[in-house]
């Protein structure tokens, strides 16, 4: 007999709130460039995005059987985050189950594996992120941990980790920094907006960024 629970601690939702209004790329820089999925994993519509708490679960390559146990278990607004071994020949994931988790309120789904019906699902509107498209369909056969630790995307991420994801990719915030991380990314949208005002207001990169220097060291010699 395989045991599996499905209790973990979630983050604030206020929190999830907060982290929702920065970037994938705001969090990674603010959080010290951490936490990135491989690149490889991208939206199946660029207009997809989603941050909630993470619900894992393990799969086997090409065989589907705990994803659709973690369907019926996650909570509205969780985000199913499937670690299946990077598989890219395998269709896991379509328009049938997104309907299932859209019904449930579920935030979204992050697998490293593929998924296949895109016109459906970008149609839906259900935030899918995988690593491939693929048509090839899979087995129901094998039992796994699921609420539990997986890597996905060369990332450690644990059930309650807040995951962000938009056009530009996926990162991870560990449940307990989501608060120092948020306040973080605010201070970074502030100072990336004073440089900007700086740009518009005739200022150059090389000024503003304090360039000459750095560029004289390596000995760059600009000739104008």
């Amino acid at each position: 007999m395989i045991r599996v629970s499905t209790k973990f601690e979630r983050p604030d939702a206020a929190l999830v709130e907060r982290l929702s209004a920065y970037s994938s790329a705001t969090i990674h820089e603010a959080q010290g460039r951490l936490g990135a999925l491989d690149s490889a994993i991208k939206p199946v519509d660029h207009r997809m995005s989603l941050c909630g708490p993470a619900f894992t679960v393990q799969c086997a390559p090409r065989d589907n059987l705990m994803l659709q146990t973690a369907i019926a278990y996650a909570r509205p607004g969780d985000v199913v985050v499937v670690s299946a071994g990077a598989y890219e020949e395998a269709g896991s994931f379509g328009d049938v189950l997104a309907n299932a988790c859209q019904s449930k309120g579920l935030g979204g789904l992050i697998t490293d594996t593929g998924v296949r019906d895109t016109e459906d699902l970008r149609a839906l509107g259900f935030p899918v992120f995988s690593r491939s498209v693929s048509i090839k369909g899979t087995v129901k056969e094998t039992v796994g941990p699921m609420c539990e630790p997986v890597t996905i995307g060369g990332v450690l991420v644990r059930p309650g980790d807040v995951m962000r994801a938009d056009a530009d990719g996926a990162v991870v915030v560990l449940r307990e920094d989501a608060a120092e991380v948020a306040a973080a990314s605010q201070q970074r949208v502030d100072t990336e907006a004073e440089f900007i005002a700086a740009y518009r207001a005739g200022r150059t990169v090389i000024d503003l960024c304090g360039l000459a220097p750095v560029l004289a060291a390596k000995g760059l010699v600009i000739e104008e």
